[in-house]
């Protein structure tokens, strides 16, 4: 059977629906991105991306157009269609890659588990295979997060700064030889003049980024994106608003946060804690 065409010619793909939607009801009503812009407080490019289908924004940016065109909800809920779309997820990780190989500079929280970048090989074996992924594909996926790692060990490797729950570090690997291995990393990491570690204890209480994963990543052009993640999807963030929100919550963890000294003695600490392994 023939897939179903829409009856009112409309595409029935989210993102592409999100878009479509919003340049009818613009044009509809005679606007200018400009004047659109204006009228909602954004800049008038955050409205062109939106109707070329180059960002979704942010459900805050939805509910605002909602608003304005007196749409009742229906705008809101295409975007999260359009965000849930497992589709999407691909393209804006591969969008987001492209963006962090281009970063001048770099600030993570982990409130899950250790960064990308600063993962040892049995720790990104360990987190994919619990993840479901096996056979080629997990070998696939290995090679290529350790290739990652080369964007903070070249030669222009721009600063990195990540913050680390304490929740991250007290989640050690199956084999302590393993979990060993990978704090010993982290150490290590620190030695490099572009990095730099802080651990966020449990008695910081709670904060703004409780139940989130982010990176910022600051470009060339001088725009700072957002790319949050949980275990199940990741959103890159591009609008203004939505990120400088996130950058005051990450301000007040990093305030709550151990000095970058006090952190590398808490991460020994730790490693003296891990049993050894056994002689033989």
């Amino acid at each position: 059977m023939p897939p179903r065409t829409a009856v009112t010619g409309r595409s029935q793909e989210p993102r592409r629906r999100f878009a479509e939607e919003l340049r009818l009801l613009r044009t509809q009503r005679g606007e200018s991105l400009r004047q659109l812009g204006t009228a909602l407080g954004w800049d008038a490019s955050l409205f062109g991306k939106l109707e070329s289908g180059q960002t979704l924004g942010s459900p805050e940016v939805a509910e605002a157009l909602d608003q304005h065109y007196g749409t009742a909800g229906l705008l809101l809920t295409l975007w999260e269609l359009a965000a849930g779309d497992p589709t999407q997820f691909k393209e804006r990780y591969r969008r987001y890659m492209t963006l962090e190989a281009e970063a001048v500079s770099l600030w993570h929280f982990g409130v899950s588990t250790v960064h990308g970048l600063m993962q040892t090989e049995e720790y990104v074996r360990a987190v994919l295979t619990v993840g479901g992924t096996k056979g080629d594909e997990l070998t696939r996926q290995v090679e290529a997060r350790m290739g990652r790692r080369e964007l903070l060990t070249g030669e222009n490797a721009p600063p990195f700064r990540t913050i680390l729950s304490e929740a991250v570090l007290r989640t050690s690997l199956e084999a302590p030889q393993e979990w060993r291995k990978q704090l010993e990393h982290l150490i290590e990491a620190t030695e490099r003049p572009h990095v730099t570690l802080h651990v966020l204890p449990h008695g910081a209480g709670p904060h703004g980024l409780v139940s989130t994963d982010v990176m910022f990543l600051r470009l060339p052009d001088g725009r700072t994106v957002a790319y949050t993640e949980n275990a199940h999807r990741g959103e890159l963030i591009e609008e203004y608003n939505a990120v400088e929100r996130l950058q005051r919550a990450y301000d007040a963890v990093r305030d709550l946060a151990l000095s970058p000294a006090e952190s590398r003695k808490f991460v020994m600490r730790m490693l003296e804690e891990v049993p050894c392994e056994p002689s033989t």
